[in-house]
């Protein structure tokens, strides 16, 4: 039986705990195109930063995987001398990794509904409407996050079901609510990405946090017509000054 991308991603990112070489294969390194600003372009900065994670003791928990057409995205839990979680993304083309994105901040928690970054649901379910999912969330982002319609939170989200997981929030919506409100301190601007699996679906976007330049990545897990767990990683970026690469953050 062939291996999936999604298998294939799991063992790259579990080789960074166990030094195996043998899942970086997976990676096209000579088209390799790297969108962490803080990581160098090519093979060489792909070398480097596996070198520099093995010297910390890594330990890596790949919480969640998905496959979603030519991407592959994965929710993972780090410790390299402090523990990180994050969202990891890759684009393939010809059977190899050519495309990477990432985000990823120090885990903090648990909230104030007492749910971590990483528990909650794992498997995938309602495969068959995944597309759906994805139009749903799509438009919940657009009209509720970047455009501000609070009235988009209750018409998408269960309140009675639905499970936060970001440490700056709990399951009270009211929270939510505040946060996006022309007084908050979020401020989303525009969605880069969609990618779904089933009932879950992670977007990308960037915007302000506290009036500094943030990438958000949000994962959340629909059922039966509503959001019902949400996930996220929040990364201020860096100033183009301090990039590594120039491949932008998203």
């Amino acid at each position: 039986m062939d291996t999936s991308n999604k298998d294939r991603i799991c063992a790259l990112l579990k080789s960074i705990e166990t030094g195996d070489p043998g899942p970086v294969s997976v990676v096209n390194e000579a088209r390799y195109i790297q969108h962490n600003p803080q990581t160098h372009e090519g093979s060489d900065g792909l070398a480097a930063l596996f070198k520099r994670l093995s010297e910390t003791s890594p330990r890596v928990n790949i919480v969640r995987a998905f496959e979603d057409g030519a991407f592959v995205f994965a929710h993972t839990e780090y410790d390299f001398a402090r523990r990180n979680i994050g969202f990891e993304v890759f684009r393939f083309e010809d059977g190899q990794a050519v495309e990477h994105w990432d985000n990823i901040q120090k885990r903090l928690g648990p909230n104030g509904s007492g749910h971590s970054m990483v528990d909650g649901t794992a498997g995938v379910r309602d495969v068959e409407k995944t597309e759906e999912n994805r139009v749903f969330v799509r438009a919940f982002v657009e009209t509720a996050l970047i455009a501000g319609d609070q009235s988009q939170i209750d018409a998408c989200i269960d309140p009675a079901a639905f499970v936060e997981h970001s440490p700056r929030f709990s399951d009270d919506l009211t929270e939510l609510r505040a946060a996006i409100s022309d007084a908050g301190d979020v401020n989303y601007q525009r969605l880069h990405r969609v990618l779904a699996e089933g009932d879950f679906v992670l977007t990308v976007c960037e915007g302000e946090l506290e009036g500094n330049h943030t990438s958000f990545y949000d994962l959340f897990r629909v059922s039966d017509g509503k959001i019902v767990e949400h996930w996220d990683t929040i990364e201020s970026i860096a100033p183009r000054s301090e990039w590594k690469n120039d491949n932008g953050k998203f």
